[in-house]
């Protein structure tokens, strides 16, 4: 019979890693699964300048291994397997894998999120052939091109800041006339003479043969079409929570987020979530990983009332 752990943690991000790392602190049989071993996507970030304790900044990839080897150290056991199911509701809980089913008597969730998709023609035609999501994973593939950002937060200016580095030339086509990101990050893009902007304008369609060559755009405010050329499309419109799985064992609301109460609890009993799959908010490393904490505690001190 397998055994029953304190409690799984599914998905290894910022949330994910640091409720293990408490849990393990706390002597609790822990188990996180993550079907990538870990880091989230954070493995996905050029470079992170507001985590506290790096001043001068550090690489996404760097700060996911610290995570990693900092809850490796207390005795966190990872496993690398893909979560498709939790019954919540049971008592222990099962979580069920692509390749197993395990036992605990707590859930915390910290599965994040994905990138959100344009929803455009030849989106999914020329992913991975010039349309990317990811600027760490293929920026290096557009040395000298001509490339195109989609998007106006934080993602898509640190990303375009990044893939200029690389790029002969940079466009920025964001819907509206404004930019969301922060104005540290604004500023840096507006000096950049690689960077161009294309202001109230969306891209209707991704065009190419084998690979992008063009994107047909369109001003929301004229209605004036045009064509750019480009090799590569790099989309960064917000993201959607990763809780497919959990449909109809939790309660999640209409973009996707679990639905938690100020003690982070779900609304199955002895199931936490953190960081973004539960955070519509803030999204970010720091919170994540503050909310992951908090989590664990909870669990902690809700173990030990059951043994009273």
């Amino acid at each position: 019979m397998p055994e029953t752990y304190d409690v799984a943690i599914i998905g290894g991000g910022p949330a994910g890693l640091t409720a293990g790392l408490y849990a393990a602190r706390a002597m609790l049989k822990a188990v996180l699964i993550d079907k990538t071993g870990g880091g989230g996507w954070l493995n996905n970030t050029l470079q992170i300048e507001n985590y506290p304790g790096f001043p001068d900044g550090i690489s996404g990839p760097d700060l996911a291994a610290r995570f990693i080897d900092h809850a490796a150290k207390f005795g966190l056991q990872i496993l690398l397997e893909e979560v498709v199911h939790v019954v919540a509701r049971a008592d222990p809980k099962v979580v069920q894998t692509t390749s197993a089913e395990h036992s605990a008597r707590t859930v915390i969730i910290c599965t994040g999120s994905r990138p959100r998709m344009l929803g455009v023609p030849g989106e999914k035609e020329f992913a991975g052939r010039g349309v990317s999501y990811c600027a760490t994973c293929d920026a290096a593939l557009f040395s000298g091109a001509n490339v195109a950002v989609v998007g106006g937060g934080n993602s898509a200016i640190d990303e375009a800041l990044a893939i200029a580095r690389i790029a002969q030339q940079v466009h920025v086509i964001h819907r509206r006339n404004v930019l969301r990101a922060e104005k540290v990050l604004q500023e840096r893009a507006f000096a950049n003479g690689k960077i161009s902007f294309v202001w109230d304008t969306i891209v209707e369609r991704i065009n190419g043969a084998k690979t992008v060559s063009s994107l047909s755009l369109r001003n929301v405010k004229t209605g004036d079409t045009s064509e750019m050329p480009v090799s590569g499309l790099f989309i960064f419109v917000g993201t959607q929570p990763s809780s497919e799985f959990l449909k109809g064992e939790v309660k999640i609301d209409e973009r996707g987020y679990i639905v938690i109460n100020e003690q982070l609890e779900t609304t199955a009993r002895g199931v936490w979530a953190a960081g973004d799959v539960a955070d519509p908010i803030y999204r970010q490393a720091v919170t994540a990983a503050g909310r992951g904490a908090a989590a664990a505690i909870l669990v902690e001190r809700y173990l030990q009332s059951a043994k009273i």
